[in-house]
């Protein structure tokens, strides 16, 4: 079993910059790829990032791409989703997810493990 626990949500002007953190315990953090999905309300949840456990391969939408780094620390047992020149498109919950498989995928039923999501939001 892993938990996860995201933070560093919050309410942000369009240009703005935030970094997300999800905090993992539980099982080895570093065997599993990491994935930060979102939803926006009345939309379904969307991929936005994943990372592989070791960090050397990265996936991301076309709509963060260039945007957006995702990155983990496999000491600190956390992965970080950077969020640059923010959109209010942007807007969503936010959700880190672990995959035991540990490639990394952008598919969310890859995903074995999701925390609870953390709130952001882009005013314009």
């Amino acid at each position: 079993q892993v938990q996860l626990v995201e933070s560093g949500g919050g309410l942000v002007q369009a240009g703005d910059s935030l970094r997300l953190s999800c905090a993992a315990s539980g099982r080895t953090f570093s065997i599993y790829a990491m994935g930060w999905f979102r939803q926006a309300p009345g939309k379904e949840r969307e991929f936005v990032a994943a990372i592989s456990w070791s960090g050397g391969s990265t996936y991301y939408a076309d709509s963060v791409k260039g945007r957006f780094t995702i990155s983990r620390d496999n000491v600190k047992d956390t992965v970080y989703l950077q969020m640059n020149s923010l959109k209010p498109e942007d807007t969503a919950v936010y959700y880190c997810a672990a995959d035991r498989k540990g490639l990394g995928s952008k598919r969310a039923y890859s995903y074995d493990y999701w925390g609870q999501g953390t709130q952001v939001t882009v005013s314009s």
